[in-house]
């Protein structure tokens, strides 16, 4: 199998570097900016291609590492090229295979995988992928080929159904780009208190890695601690009361979510109070 890459930024370039250094054997990459896929070639030991269908016709797996709104643009330009028993995948999050019209009558096999994992660094991303879990998603004999060579890494992957591909993303986003926008409020709340924004991470470091570890390991029902754990209608009523804006809201919208694990961990507990002030109604 020969691997070829359309798309040069920090996911191709992570993909080809993991690839490539596990032996993999790699054409190399085509992008828009002629730059970009002379610095990834560069960096992962394969060549980079000024012309697509080259870089096809040299590849029996080609990887579309484009931002999504790009991935059709990219499909349209290569739909028409000799396809045959190739597979295409792309690593798109949110867009099913599907996205592949017509791929049929090309004879090719197309699928999408998704590992998840934020990629920061086109140089750097690619070591964290030996510990990635990638979902995948297609045609039977894409799926098959491509979960084939990441198992052999050591990689788990699951299937899924291309239609759970918007909600599975959804999900990946909440886990990962959602946690950052909560942690900023909480630091920036902190800055309100005093704290510098050097500090206030500093402080809270060791509560937000306990906490998540707690919560890996454990599960969030049982890692559940806190004022609405402990049904503290007093404290929380303090919170909302500092609160304003966007932060009460946010406060109001999870407060009820924590409620509802707080109601699994303690079954016999009235938290119907609790629920009516966060609901507003107190």
């Amino acid at each position: 199998m020969i691997i070829g890459i359309i798309g040069a930024g920090r996911v191709g370039c992570s993909l080809g570097k993991y690839l490539s250094e596990a032996g993999i054997q790699a054409a190399g990459y085509y992008d828009s900016s002629k730059e970009a896929a002379d610095s990834a070639a560069q960096f992962t030991s394969t060549k980079s291609y000024t012309d697509i269908k080259e870089l096809a016709a040299q590849s029996s797996l080609l990887f579309l590492t484009t931002p999504d709104g790009i991935i059709l643009k990219v499909w349209e330009t290569i739909r028409n090229l000799p396809l045959e028993h190739k597979i295409i995948c792309h690593c798109s999050g949110a867009m099913p295979s599907n996205a592949f019209t017509g791929i049929k009558d090309t004879g090719a096999h197309g699928c999408s995988l998704h590992p998840m994992l934020p990629f920061s660094s086109r140089f750097s991303s690619y070591e964290q992928l030996k510990h990635s879990f990638f979902t995948i998603e297609g045609d039977d004999t894409a799926v098959q080929a491509v979960s084939g060579l990441f198992t052999g890494l050591g990689n788990t992957v699951c299937r899924i159904e291309g239609g759970c591909k918007p909600k599975y993303h959804a999900a990946a986003s909440i886990l990962s780009n959602q946690v950052a926008a909560v942690l900023d409020t909480g630091f920036r709340l902190l800055e309100e208190c005093g704290f510098t924004r050097q500090e206030a991470v500093a402080a809270s470091a060791q509560l937000v890695r306990q906490n998540v570890e707690n919560i890996l390991l454990n599960d969030c029902i049982q890692a559940l601690t806190g004022p609405i754990e402990r049904n503290d209608i007093q404290t929380v009523q303090k919170h909302l009361d500092c609160l304003s804006g966007e932060d009460h809201r946010m406060y109001q919208i999870l407060g009820l979510k924590l409620v509802r694990l707080a109601q699994k961990k303690n079954p016999t507990g009235d938290y119907a109070g609790l629920i009516d002030l966060l609901n507003g109604k107190l």
